[in-house]
């Protein structure tokens, strides 16, 4: 079998992925964290994989100088830019197409088997909505 090349996969696609792939990080993360009742880890679950976090997060790292590479970039504008035809139930059409692009960047990472840099991006949101949530176990 070849390899393919996921970068030419559309966005929706790598975010389908992505969502999946970053939810399930998140969900280790919290039950590694002492979370076990359902409605307190899908409580706390929103502060990091909602559309509003998952913006927040993207412009986080665009922000950051050198952060992301430029093929990161372009997977998470590919995401942003996808034409959906859902949306977010709790967030505008901004939000929801920026936590799209940032979707596509994770689903691109992890299909692309960047194991390590995905891992280390998911380290960084974690970090991030860490220090700005209040912490309410």
């Amino acid at each position: 079998m070849t390899e393919k090349n996921w970068a030419l996969l559309n966005g929706l696609a790598l975010a389908y992925v992505g969502d999946a792939i970053y939810e399930t990080y998140i969900r280790d993360y919290l039950v590694g964290q002492g979370y076990t009742k359902p409605s307190q880890l899908h409580k706390t679950a929103t502060h990091f994989v909602s559309a509003k976090a998952q913006s927040f997060l993207m412009h986080e790292m665009l922000a950051e100088e050198d952060f992301l590479t430029e093929e990161e970039v372009t997977m998470y504008k590919r995401g942003r830019n996808s034409k959906s035809y859902t949306s977010a139930k709790n967030a505008d059409i901004t939000t929801y197409r920026v936590a799209t692009g940032f979707e596509s960047l994770m689903g691109y990472l992890h299909l692309a088997k960047r194991t390590e840099r995905m891992e280390e991006l998911i380290q960084w949101c974690i970090k991030k909505v860490e220090a700005t949530k209040d912490d309410k176990r």
